[in-house]
């Protein structure tokens, strides 16, 4: 079984390098769907013995010519939803149908999950981005109603015929976004295709048309009708993709951020004609291109891609428009930016429904995005250097990887001072672990012990007493249990 390349498909160029790029883009999906695993050429076989079209759809096909992994088996077919599950009932070892009312039910077999939709002819309500489910009689109609034309291909089962319609082979082939009908009318109908623009932008590393990009720009606002984690969502997937630069600058350049990212979108107003400090947005750009240099493989401490850090470079600044002020010596200060902006980078997650435990990590690394500065002008103790390290908590090595990568000086010796000075506090935090469970900072007392040491019961005097003993751990160490006693005892005395 081979697969078949349709007449359609046309070079990028007559140029070597345009056919060269479309020899590659061939070869790899013939490579990946002549692999296709026999389970799933047997779900095709089965449907169409059954006398039912059955056609894997979108983004696998798109990444078998990207020479990307598949991991999603979608599928699309003329079969009817409850003829769907009978077939799926003949192949697979679970099938369930959550999806039905919009025509979609799925299966699994032998460790393979697939997805299996009757095809569409959707009608949208303007005031909602969800459609009116209504069947199509054809692959070619259901392929047309996709976002993007490289979303829009489709491959046959079982014979692997190539089905594009809409030309989305030699987009991909261009590297282009383009939508298989008019830009507008796609955005408006379904303004998530919007934020699924910039997302594809920077996950496919394409450009997008300059029709999506007018439409992307007239109508952001419609995206006030999809629902905050619908967005939050895509913007997750653009922060995590290869390329986030790519997606961030999009969103700002058409206007969607003052939407989805407005804290981000503020910092093109601090660009300084006088050029009395840096441009902030060029500079968190390259703050974020530098953290994700900076993260590391599975099995490092900040394994790639790392929304957590990558969000908190990408935010670390949004104070600075609130607190930006112009000095009598000509100088420019932020006071208190690291503040401003952790309060206002909870608040845009909390807005798009990021959960809470996100929301206090990203928050938490912008506001202490400048506790490193100065440790290279005055060498830290060893209390200080304790204290950095149980503020940071679980965000020690993410922290550490902000701190650096919000370095873009183009001053080379301040720079390697910058490196230095950071090289130093790590080597004296690795040799604090030596000596001391400095990764997990506890009082050497614990509550129910100071409970039964002071005489006391439940309430805000233990929170006070523990406090005490947790600082007095930061500021000098391991003490001894008879010391910590000790001094336990000498406090709760001065306290009363």
């Amino acid at each position: 079984m081979t697969f078949l390349e349709p007449d359609s498909v046309v070079p990028q160029a007559n140029s070597t390098a345009g056919v060269n790029q479309r020899a590659r883009v061939l070869a790899h999906g013939h490579q990946a769907l002549n692999a296709l695993p026999r389970t799933i050429l047997e779900l095709g076989s089965i449907f169409a013995r059954n006398g039912s079209e059955l056609a894997l759809v979108g983004g696998p096909v798109r990444d078998a010519f990207l020479d990307r992994p598949i991991h999603d088996f979608d599928f699309t077919t003329s079969a009817m939803p409850e003829e769907t599950i009978r077939l799926l009932n003949l192949w697979g070892d679970a099938v369930w149908d959550i999806g039905k009312d919009f025509g979609t039910i799925g299966a699994a077999k032998s460790g393979f999950t697939v997805e299996v939709t009757t095809y569409r002819s959707e009608k949208y309500d303007p005031a909602s981005r969800k459609p009116e489910v209504r069947y199509g009689d054809s692959l070619e109609g259901d392929l047309t109603r996709r976002d993007f034309t490289v979303n829009a291909m489709a491959v046959r089962l079982p014979s692997l015929e190539l089905v594009d319609p809409c030309g989305g082979l030699t987009d991909l082939i261009a590297g282009v976004l383009r939508t298989p009908a008019a830009a507008t009318q796609s955005f408006s109908d379904d303004p998530l295709r919007i934020m699924r623009a910039a997302r594809f932008a920077a996950q496919l590393g394409f450009d997008v048309t300059e029709d999506v990009l007018m439409a992307m720009e007239e109508l952001a606002d419609r995206l006030h009708i999809v629902s905050a984690e619908r967005v939050q969502a895509e913007l997750t997937r653009l922060i995590t993709a290869p390329a986030p630069r790519r997606g961030i600058e999009l969103l700002v350049y058409t206007g969607v951020a003052d939407i989805v990212l407005p804290e981000v979108a503020n910092l093109r107003n601090l660009v300084d004609e006088h050029g009395r400090h840096k441009d902030v947005y060029e500079h968190t750009l390259t703050v974020l291109d530098q953290a994700i240099a900076l993260e590391t493989g599975a099995d490092g401490p900040v394994p790639r891609p790392d929304f957590l850090l990558r969000f908190a470079a990408l935010m670390h600044d949004v104070g600075k428009p609130a607190t930006r002020k112009f000095e009598k010596n000509g100088t420019v200060s932020f006071y208190n930016h690291d503040l401003v902006g952790a309060r206002l980078t909870a608040k845009r997650m909390k807005a798009l429904r990021f959960d809470k435990q996100s929301v206090k990590d990203v928050s938490r690394l912008v506001e202490m995005h400048l506790r490193f500065h100065g440790y290279g002008e005055q060498k830290w103790s060893d209390s200080a250097v304790r204290r950095y390290v149980a503020d940071a908590g679980a965000l020690y090595e993410r922290l550490n990887r902000l701190t650096r990568a919000d370095s873009t000086t183009q001053n080379k010796r301040k720079a390697r001072w910058l490196q230095a000075a950071m090289d130093d506090l790590e080597q004296r935090v690795k040799e604090l672990k030596e000596q001391e469970e400095i990764d997990a900072i506890r009082p050497e007392i614990d509550g129910r012990e100071i409970m039964d040491i002071l005489g006391l019961q439940p309430g805000p005097a233990v929170g006070k007493a523990r406090a005490f003993m947790l600082n007095l751990r930061i500021e000098e160490g391991v003490l001894g249990r008879e010391e910590a006693i000790r001094r336990l005892q000498q406090w709760w005395s001065e306290q009363n």
